[in-house]
């Protein structure tokens, strides 16, 4: 233990200007799993692993999830004498490494969540004043990503904060992406791109589609909340190949959303390039919820190599428009019906539309010979072509999502 601690010390002492993260794990958006939306504290070594299983079980690595994270509480609740962070005994009682090793046999990789400040949310240690002695046990445990949330931090500077665990884990050695949990406060967006893999923008994310949860000091969103923060030209200039932004974990098969509401989340959400970090119990998930989550045609609008974020086009009434530009000029369009009543009725003429992305310079138009075919990504099925007026249907909450491509 000794030895772990003057290690630390050296590294500390020894990082340079140099330092920097870990490039090349975050060409696209993450995506996995989290413990805390459904579990909250209440994890195990079990847990992890069944949640493993079902990933290869399930066809979820196959379509692309590849983290398993634990967030807050695997830890005790005090370090051992020599400073270092001692998993709790009784949810882990064979350690870390046990379960990342287990992880890892699946051809998986491997989280766990600390916090910037002296405690984490949930009253655990947190990392403040031992950053590089953390950075060498994740290292040692074989920890692929650290989610770094900002409880208890009292005066502390966010980007200077966040600067040091990111110069702790590159001294530690072993790759490992780092998610800024900051909430947005001090608007990382303007500069964590060169410090962390992905940031998150809002506050905690509520299991509802349209609701604000009040707990007094602080607010939980419902995801249309989250959604309408991020109609916001800044938020789209910061994200890209390397640094994105965090829109929190999905509440797909969680609360009381529907399965239209599950829908239009997990395709906005991928629309609009968020980390696809699950947050429901995948051992008990209906059939309806694993359908939304392995579709890989909304999970292809996320991980589209051009990595440019989506952005609200229109309202046509209580119908949203929302668009993203895709490699070789293809489209991804979102007709979602935001109505407080119900069903609406829609009409898209493609012959009067003109997209421009004023950020990055995209722009498409479908008049004349310039004639798109479309494709339904709900049902992967062929709509016809821009030549014919798009006509819908949609229940409350429901959406379209449609790729157009020649």
């Amino acid at each position: 233990m000794k030895k772990l601690f003057l290690s630390a010390i050296l590294l500390s002492l020894t990082i340079s200007a140099s330092s920097q993260k870990f490039e090349n794990l975050a060409k696209t958006p993450q995506m996995g799993w989290n413990s805390w939306n459904t579990f909250a504290t209440n994890i195990n070594e079990q847990l992890v692993k069944d949640i493993a299983d079902i990933f290869i079980s399930s066809g979820l690595k196959d379509a692309g999830y590849e983290y398993i994270l634990l967030d807050d509480g695997w830890m005790d609740m005090q370090r051992d004498k020599s400073g270092n962070l001692v998993p709790h005994p009784v949810k882990f009682p064979n350690g870390i490494k046990a379960v990342s090793d287990y992880v890892h046999s699946k051809g998986l990789k491997f989280g766990l969540y600390n916090c910037a400040g002296n405690k984490t949310c949930a009253g655990y240690p947190g990392s403040r004043g031992h950053e590089y002695q953390d950075a060498l046990k994740y290292a040692e445990w074989g920890v692929d990503y650290l989610k770094y949330d900002w409880c208890d931090t009292g005066e502390l500077n966010p980007k200077e904060a966040y600067t040091t665990m990111r110069d702790a884990l590159y001294a530690a050695g072993r790759p490992v992406f780092l998610s800024i949990c900051e909430w947005g406060d001090a608007e990382p967006w303007e500069w964590a791109g060169n410090i962390g893999h992905s940031w998150r923008t809002t506050g905690d994310i509520f299991a509802c589609f349209d609701c604000i949860e009040d707990h007094g000091t602080w607010k939980s969103w419902g995801v249309m909340q989250i959604l309408n923060m991020h109609d916001n030209t800044i938020l789209r200039k910061a994200a890209g190949p390397g640094h994105w932004n965090d829109m929190d974990m999905l509440e797909v098969g969680n609360g009381n959303l529907t399965f239209h509401e599950n829908q239009s989340h997990f395709a906005l959400w991928a629309i609009l390039n968020s980390p696809l970090i699950l947050g429901n119990d995948l051992r008990n998930m209906s059939e309806e919820t694993l359908s939304i989550l392995k579709n890989k045609d909304i999970i292809a609008l996320n991980q589209d190599a051009l990595g440019i974020q989506g952005f609200k086009y229109t309202d046509m009434g209580s119908v949203e428009v929302w668009v993203k530009p895709l490699v070789n000029g293809e489209w991804a369009i979102c007709f979602l019906n935001h109505s407080t009543t119900g069903a609406v009725e829609f009409e898209f003429d493609w012959n009067e539309q003109i997209v421009k992305d004023e950020v990055f310079g995209n722009e498409v138009a479908f008049s004349g010979k310039n004639v798109y075919k479309i494709k339904d990504l709900y049902t992967g099925k062929a709509m016809g072509d821009t030549q014919k007026v798009l006509k819908g249907k949609l229940e409350k909450n429901q959406s379209l999502v449609v790729r157009i491509y020649k």
